[in-house]
Order: C-alpha cells, then structure tokens, then sequence
C-alpha cells in the first residue's frame, strides 16, 4: 500500500511541475487597466440607472398618490351626485303621491253631486212625463174650448 500511494504522489508531481508558467506581457496589462476603467465605467451607469430608477420609482408614487386623490374627489362628487338624484327622485315621488291623493279627493265631492244630479234627473224626468201629460190634456181642451186655445197659442203650447 505505501508503494501505491508513493507511485500515486509521483504521478501527481509530475503533473504539478509539467505546467508551463504564462508570461504577463505589457499588452495584457494595458488590456486589464482597460477593462478595470471600462468596469468601473458600467458600474457608474449603473449606479446612475439605479439613481434613475429610484427617482422614476419616487416619481410615479407621488403620481399614484395624486391619482389616489383625484380618483377620491370623483368619487365624493359621485357620491354627491347620487344623494341629489335621489333626493329629487324622492320629491317626485312624494309630488306624484300628493297629486294623485289630491285629486282623487277632489274627485270625492263631485261624484257626490254627480249622484245628486241623476237622482235630481230622475225627478225632473218623471216631473217631465207629468208635464207631457198636463200638455196633452191642454191640447185636448184646446180643441174643445177656444178660449184656452188661445192662452194655448199665446204661450207657444200649441
């Protein structure tokens, strides 16, 4: 076993020592000073973009903030508008109950005399038919007696 691991430590140190070490020449470093400054360049834009960002974020809350409070305002005026349509709807209502309470109370008092009126014409139409008898009966003397056919043709009887 200790020749194993002695063969195997061989092996692996070899490996260790066979790598070539890369030479860092002047060009590399100038290309890793360009990219540091390039880094440090996309971390200020970012850093900017972030400072954007924010103030864009910081922006559309008062925005949101502002449209909350309009969106409230439309809202109370809305809530004004219902309680005037309801109200008036209510007073329309209320005016179409008074008028039609009120005229049915009117209404009352003339079919009241309206039933007076046909008993009233029951009597004058049977006071008629006596009439029309009294008249028939004139005629008759009339024709009889000149002188009531003559108060007959005065009175424009007959």
């Amino acid at each position: 076993m200790k020749r194993f691991i002695f063969i195997l430590f061989i092996l692996f140190s070899g490996c260790l020592f066979a790598q070539e070490e890369v030479p860092f020449t002047l060009d590399d470093r100038d290309r890793l000073i360009r990219l540091e400054s390039e880094q440090k360049s996309l971390r200020n834009g970012m850093n900017s973009l972030r400072n954007e960002m924010s103030s864009l974020r910081s922006e559309m809350n008062s925005l949101r903030n502002e449209m909350d409070a309009r969106f409230e305002g439309i809202h109370n005026r809305f809530n004004a508008l219902y309680w005037a349509i309801s109200l008036l709807v209510g007073l329309v209502i209320i005016n179409l109950g008074y008028t039609i309470w009120d005229r049915r109370t009117a209404i009352h008092p003339i079919r009241e005399k309206l039933k007076d009126i046909e008993r009233d014409k029951d009597e004058i139409d049977k006071k008629m038919v006596e009439v029309d008898k009294i008249k028939a009966v004139l005629k008759e003397m009339g024709e009889s007696d000149q002188k009531i056919s003559e108060i007959l043709k005065r009175t424009a009887l007959f």
